[in-house]
């Protein structure tokens, strides 16, 4: 294929993913694919200039507005943002910029790039009186009633605000919202949105402003427009024009830094993980000069402007084929439908597989052997099938079949209780429970036993030697014995061998929790096993304890503790075993909490915090001397609050329980 052929296909296709993305709100490739096929096109019209169509979709952002909206122009045109993907491209960025202006200092804003619709407000006399699409940067589709209906966005602005601004933002779906949404159209037998920025753009052109305004849209800002009759107050600049902003009604992006490069890359790295956490979905971080008389003097090309870009994480989704369908059988028995896939990289990996849940899941997709469809990895471990390309529901493909019989044992399959969603092998001798049972005892928020990965558990399972997972401390009995085994085993030298034989020593005296969580105790979790610890200091007190005392632990219900008597009457002699394998584990530290800042509170964390994770807040609430639970009761004495902090807000404040921020938090360690 010559050059000029191959470019204008580029364009071709560009062209048409475009629409696909902007008009009718169903694309067939992932983000990270498009941008793939815009980058290779920009890449040769500046390579070959004079090959390059003056009419390439290069020249232009996004597209045409629909033909049922009202049409109406930018007074400032909204232009798109070049991307970055590593930091050597920043660099670079930031080199290209100061060229031009040599003597400017090099500061920045950093904010969140929301994955949404992106809306121009424009105000008049404070009042909100026209929201446009970013269109194709000059033109945009005016969506002024069904903006109305944003709660995050004020119809009116206080005095203290200019009488005439624009500002930008993005409306979005919290992730929440989105699968509420696709719950609602599943019962529908409607197609599914693949993502909540498809879901967002879909619902802002709707029709009908009334159903728009049950979609539950939310908007962020990220941009004010001054008009020229009121300038912005000396010495503002974009960090402080975000707080203006927020100060009139707006909300305020949780995550956002101010500083030199160096600052900004840090931010990123920060963000990284974090932005998981956050109600909705981010695909990068924007940095603008800070300074907005740097950014008049920078101004802009016909495409983007110079003082801001965008740099992209990698991809949480992604499209690919599927090449078959799969069953894993998990600890407690559970079948999971799994879909082998066509390597495609997400998230900064290579995928070849994805999670299906259960097989009502697998009937609700629809979902064949053939088919294309997107996959995200998000805050999964293990990356999962969200919908189908549209357009593949039609194909006539093989259905899969759902297992008669377990695939690892060939043991009976069914339902272990009638309103169950999800099929079991109820097989007990089941290998493959062992295998997952094994991996979850080793695992690193149980005993963390270094080398107790799956090629090491196969083995042990396919030895004969084990049939329940404690019972690999046997190993430690005859250690010369022990170490010949398992240096005999495949791909495991003799160091290997050692470094198992030192993990299990070392974990005979683990906390409590950990062996509590590490034995696999039905809906005993790792905050579960704490609460079980510090109320029953050794195994054999828990296993004596009755099902009515249980339940007066924290967080404790009946089924907790139904489950954990089923447990300790289906292992009765397990204390005493563990204990003859020279497993001691230690009770909970005795700590001396009078001393520290938040000793005798009864803490709470709901909601997302800016920086730390839910798990960080408790750790570092637990280091100042609190008591952390998981529910909001009379006994709680503060609730750290965060973003969408949803009804555990509602019930502390109608209890009259002080609400706090990660602020005061952080505060009250220094």
């Amino acid at each position: 294929m010559d050059l000029r052929t191959r470019m204008r296909r580029l364009a071709e296709q560009v062209r048409m993913h475009r629409h696909r993305y902007y008009v009718l709100d169903a694309p067939v490739l992932s983000d990270a694919e498009y941008d793939a096929l815009e980058r290779e096109l920009r890449a040769l019209e500046a390579a070959h200039p004079d090959l390059a169509d003056p009419n390439s979709p290069t020249r232009r952002v996004g597209a045409p507005p629909l033909e049922a909206f009202e049409k109406g122009r930018h007074a400032v045109p909204m232009l798109s943002l070049d991307n970055a993907y590593a930091e050597p491209e920043l660099r670079a960025w930031e080199a290209k910029w100061r060229k031009l202006v040599p003597d400017a200092e090099p500061r920045y804003a950093g904010e969140l790039k929301v994955d949404g619709l992106s809306l121009s407000l424009r105000y008049e006399e404070r009042e909100l009186v026209e929201a446009l699409t970013r269109g194709d940067g000059e033109t945009g589709e005016r969506v002024t009633e069904n903006a109305r209906t944003i709660a995050d966005i004020p119809l009116r602005l206080p005095e203290d605000a200019p009488s005439r601004l624009t500002v930008r933002g993005e409306a979005f779906l919290s992730r929440r919202r989105w699968e509420e949404l696709n719950r609602e159209r599943d019962a529908r037998g409607e197609p599914r949105f693949a993502n909540p920025r498809n879901a967002a753009s879909g619902t802002l052109k709707l029709l009908d402003s009334r159903e728009v305004a049950a979609r539950g849209l939310s908007f962020l800002p990220w941009q004010a427009v001054w008009d020229e009759a009121w300038p912005p107050p000396a010495q503002t600049d974009q960090a402080t024009a975000m707080a203006l902003l927020e100060g009139w009604g707006f909300g305020r992006m949780p995550a956002h830094d101010a500083g030199t490069l160096e600052d900004m890359l840090r931010f990123i790295a920060t963000q990284a993980g974090a932005r998981l956490r956050l109600p909705f979905d981010t695909d990068g971080v924007v940095i603008k000069v800070l300074d907005f008389d740097l950014q008049q003097r920078l101004g802009a090309t016909d495409r983007v402007p110079r003082w801001a870009i965008a740099y992209k994480y990698p991809a949480l989704q992604a499209t690919t084929t599927v090449l078959g369908i799969t069953w894993q059988v998990g600890r407690s028995g559970k079948l999971t439908p799994v879909a082998e896939l066509e390597a495609v990289e997400v998230a900064g990996s290579t995928v070849r597989r994805a999670t299906l849940h259960n097989a009502d899941e697998l009937a609700r997709l629809g979902l064949k052997v053939g088919h294309r469809v997107f996959i995200e990895k998000g805050g999964e471990v293990i990356p999962k099938v969200v919908s189908l390309v549209p357009g593949e529901g039609g194909r006539d493909l093989p259905a899969p079949e759902i297992p008669a019989a377990c695939p690892e044992c060939g043991g009976v399959v069914g339902k272990a209780e009638e309103e169950e969603v999800a099929i079991r092998c109820l097989n007990p001798e089941c290998p493959a429970k062992l295998a997952a049972r094994l991996l979850h005892f080793g695992g690193r928020a149980a005993l963390d036993l270094e080398g107790m990965g799956e090629a090491l558990v196969e083995q042990l399972v396919a030895s004969g030697r084990f049939a329940q997972p404690w019972e690999v401390f046997g190993l430690l009995a005859d250690p010369h014995a022990g170490l010949a085994f398992l240096a005999g085993l495949e791909r495991m030298a003799e160091k290997s061998a050692r470094n198992v034989l030192e993990a299990l020593e070392a974990a005979r005296r683990k906390p409590l929790a950990r062996w509590l969580h590490a034995l696999g105790i039905p809906m005993v979790g790792v905050r579960t096993a704490e609460l079980l610890a510090e109320a029953y200091p050794s195994l054999e007190a828990l296993w004596a304890a009755e099902e009515s005392k249980l339940q007066a632990v924290e967080e404790v219900g009946p089924k907790v503790a139904a489950a954990l008597r089923a447990f300790a009457a289906l292992h009765p002699d397990l204390p005493a075993r563990l204990a003859a394998l020279g497993v001691a584990p230690a009770p909970p530290e005795a700590r001396d909490r009078g001393g520290l800042p938040l000793s005798g509170e009864v803490a709470v964390v709901t909601g997302t915090l800016p920086t730390l994770s839910r798990e960080e807040a408790e750790a570092l609430l637990k280091r100042l001397g609190a008591k952390v639970t998981g529910s909001v009761s009379a006994k709680t004495t503060v609730l750290v609050a965060g973003e969408k902090a949803g009804s555990k807000l509602g019930k502390a404040e109608a209890l009259g329980i002080p609400v706090r921020d990660e602020a005061w938090l952080r505060g009250q360690g220094t």
